[in-house]
């Protein structure tokens, strides 16, 4: 044993205990149906800043139309995002994908099982590698989360703040010590059911705690302060103008965004950044003319969608257009489509609440 943390502190104790309550109590989810490294690959990258309630029906629907890498590493990148849409960080899925195919042509399907090897493919971080090695292969690696890093603060009060990317690197030795060499599926998982369900980041459930007794925040009677964890900046506020085209066989238009940036090569109504609400109009007229070459008056917004990224907040007012015949602006990011075709394209969620209430 090497790290400081661990000094006077019941390992043996807090493992059997952590295994134990885990064993008796853990959710059924769909992915500890397997130990399938690849299910429980793609689990681990839906969950990232996902809820378990939103995950659950994505992953069953994922892997029914994509049950193995290789179904995975021959689809086109449409199917993927649409499998993907609403989950968001899409560059998720692109990565994973990526990376699944690495592992059909390099490692002939098998998920690699050593840290060294998994850790190249890309979207591999070390979180990610240590879930998949521990719970899929039984290996000691540590999965160190946000979860986890909340937990481990508070069972041994640990006052370094969660927000710094240094602060992992303390975790991840401790854990190398600390986690079951017997069974580190169980203790990994574990401690992230535990900060589920028990050790949450307000009013942690300390009286239900399973090692209550082992941990020192509690003793000390400070949980409720731990972890530390200095504050993001807030989101900044961006006015958004997005118009519907519609051609007088009513065909919508849509467009794909651009292949890098956030949300790259979804599909999307065509849409502006604004500089101020009282010019949208202006500005959108002046866009459909430059670039659509379409002559058409915009009126008042048709609704208004709000989406808040964990960087930013787009507010998007929405405008509706009809056109005279068809014009002529198709191209490969550009097309035409039925309104009842819509819904075969990949939207981000902003666009997909304008589908819900606009067409």
């Amino acid at each position: 044993m090497s790290t400081e943390q661990l000094r006077d502190f019941d390992m043996n104790g807090f493992q059997r205990d952590l295994i134990d309550w885990f064993r008796e109590n853990q959710r059924v989810l769909p992915w500890r149906q397997s130990k399938d490294a690849y299910r429980v690959w793609v689990s681990e990258i839906m969950l990232q800043q996902t809820r378990v309630d939103t995950v659950i029906p994505y992953y069953l629907a994922f892997m029914r139309e994509f049950p193995t890498p290789e179904a995975l590493a021959t689809a086109t990148e449409d199917q993927i995002l649409k499998a993907w849409e609403g989950l968001g960080y899409y560059s998720r899925v692109r990565n994973l994908q990526t990376a699944v195919r690495e592992v059909v042509e390099e490692y002939g399907g098998k998920v690699p099982d050593t840290r060294e090897e998994i850790s190249t493919l890309k979207g591999v971080g070390p979180y990610t590698a240590g879930a998949i090695l521990s719970i899929a292969y039984g290996k000691p690696e540590p999965a160190v989360d946000g979860n986890v890093m909340r937990v481990l603060s508070r069972i041994l009060l640990i006052e370094e703040d969660i927000a710094k990317p240094a602060t992992r690197k303390i975790f991840e030795r401790i854990l190398y010590d600390l986690i079951s060499k017997e069974d580190p599926s169980s203790f990994n998982q574990g401690l992230m059911e535990l900060g589920a369900l028990i050790c949450t980041p307000t009013s942690p459930g300390c009286l239900l705690c399973p090692v209550r007794e082992q941990c020192r925040a509690n003793h000390a009677g400070i949980q409720n302060t731990l972890p530390i964890k200095s504050k993001k900046k807030k989101p900044v506020l961006k006015q958004m103008a997005a118009v519907i085209i519609r051609n007088e066989d009513d065909d919508v238009l849509i467009e794909k965004r651009p292949e890098t940036g956030l949300l790259a090569r979804l599909w999307q109504f065509p849409n502006i950044e604004t500089v101020s609400l009282a010019n949208q109009v202006e500005e959108l007229e002046g866009v459909l003319k430059e670039d659509f070459h379409i002559e058409g008056k915009v009126g008042k917004p048709v609704q208004t969608v709000e989406h808040v990224f964990s960087h930013l907040i787009w507010r998007i007012s929405v405008y509706e257009v009809i056109v005279k015949g068809r014009p002529d602006v198709e191209s490969e990011t550009r097309k035409w489509v039925k309104k009842s075709d819509v819904e075969q394209f990949a939207f981000p969620v902003s666009h997909q609440k304008i589908i819900q209430q606009s067409l």
